[in-house]
């Protein structure tokens, strides 16, 4: 079995979030790995945002990515503090994308050895037209994904 030194949490602040990130930190614990918390602000949310902004109101796409990723960033550091993992093994990524390309493209730079994830998504659908992402991470992520599955 392959050496667990990085794992990638990927965080999307539905309310199972607190569950995985938990779940990923005491995993990390036990392995003695360090932890890269990634979340991505869907692309399709913010050229909305756009197209709102292009039809005269006074709201842009910049300012709420920058809001955004403020909240996140504190919540995320809340949740840090809260797990009592070490700050020094932990990486933040924030990044504005599509979700799955953008976990699939840092899972690759970072070269992590597995991803954990929640199984259900923002929108609490499994499988909304093409599939989650979740399940497309399953299909072809290049490490081991572990789903955190609430009891």
């Amino acid at each position: 079995m392959p050496e667990v030194k990085k794992i990638l949490v990927a965080i999307c602040f539905s309310k199972y979030c607190p569950g995985t990130f938990a779940y990923a930190t005491r995993l990390a614990q036990q392995l003695e790995a360090e932890l890269v918390v990634v979340n991505v602000i869907n692309i399709q949310d913010v050229q909305a945002i756009g197209k709102i902004e292009s039809m005269g109101y006074s709201i842009s796409a910049e300012d709420y990515v920058k809001g955004v990723k403020k909240e996140r960033r504190a919540e995320l550091d809340k949740m840090i503090a809260d797990s009592g993992f070490p700050k020094e093994r932990i990486k933040i990524i924030l990044k504005v994308g599509h979700p799955f390309e953008e976990l699939l493209k840092i899972t690759k730079e970072e070269k992590v050895d597995m991803v954990v994830m929640g199984a259900k998504g923002r929108s609490n659908v499994e499988h909304l037209l093409v599939g989650g992402v979740a399940e497309k991470m399953f299909r072809h992520s290049p490490v081991t994904v572990a789903s955190y599955r609430r009891r």
